[in-house]
């Protein structure tokens, strides 16, 4: 198996994500020195992203180089991502129940079970956005970005449908809370009073 890919699968596989990121602080510092380590954190995580999208693009150029028949990028379709993602299912570590299993639907099986491994829902979506990113920064026409094409869109949101099902995860984005509105004090009523001077009308 080729390098690249082998560099990918290990990525890909490290905690189920390929953007994975992780920002470590030092507790004893100052605020200024917070804020310039949180400034080189910022760029530490930009450029491992840029190193894994590189990697990424590398290791898809190597697939169609491999490929019978080879394809040139010009020629690639949306159906050929659909084939890369295909084959990097078989060196996933996420387990997916099938429908008969005992633990479809568990998030937490008690037990071992013979369902398939396959790369996560969230891998594939994280390499899909870094592969898209990276045809347009090679010179590609966002019109004919394969790695936005429709198909690519419904397999994806199919994946993920499929495994939050069968591993019983929701993938629904948390929409953030907001706080609750402060009370303001009930006004008191209103009566309307004769102005000074003025009798009132029984």
């Amino acid at each position: 198996m080729d390098s690249n890919i082998q560099d990918f699968i290990d990525t890909c596989n490290s905690d189920n994500t390929c953007n994975l990121i992780t920002n470590t602080t030092t507790t004893n510092l100052t605020t200024t020195a917070s804020s310039s380590s949180a400034a080189s954190n910022s760029i530490a995580s930009s450029s491992r992203y840029e190193n894994q999208k590189r990697r990424d693009w590398n290791t898809f150029g190597q697939y169609l180089k491999n490929h019978r028949p080879p394809l040139s990028l010009s020629r690639c379709s949306g159906a050929h991502v659909l084939e890369f993602l295909r084959y990097l299912d078989q060196f996933g570590k996420t387990k997916v129940h099938t429908p008969i299993c005992p633990f479809y639907g568990h998030p937490n099986p008690p037990a071992p079970c013979p369902c398939p491994l396959r790369q996560a829902w969230g891998s594939l979506d994280a390499l899909i956005g870094r592969l898209r990113a990276a045809f347009e920064e090679n010179g590609g026409k966002p019109e004919a970005n394969p790695f936005g094409a429709r198909a690519v869109r419904l397999y994806l949101r199919e994946v993920r449908d499929l495994q939050s099902k069968a591993r019983g995860i929701s993938y629904e984005k948390k929409k953030r809370k907001r706080p609750p509105p402060q009370q303001q004090p009930m006004p008191l009523p209103h009566h309307s009073l004769p102005p000074p001077g003025a009798s009132a009308t029984h």
